[in-house]
């Protein structure tokens, strides 16, 4: 999949601190969203189909991801 990133408007959360430390998304066109480094803006970027992603979300909220106790 080839996704022009160039007139992407990247943003991160309002929870994150004011350090560089972050993750920052874009949301693209046709439904898309980009993930990028925020500590290496001109980067690679990942980017996900929307039905990735609403799994990817989903599967966060749903705690799908943390680390075994």
């Amino acid at each position: 999949m080839s996704v022009d990133l160039s007139g992407a408007r990247w943003f991160k959360s309002s929870h994150s601190g004011s350090n560089q430390d972050c993750v920052e998304v874009a949301h693209l066109e046709q439904g898309h969203v980009g993930i990028r480094d925020s500590k290496d803006p001109t980067g690679p970027a990942l980017v996900f189909a929307p039905s990735e992603w609403d799994a990817f979300v989903s599967g966060a909220q749903g705690r799908e991801f943390d680390r075994p106790a």
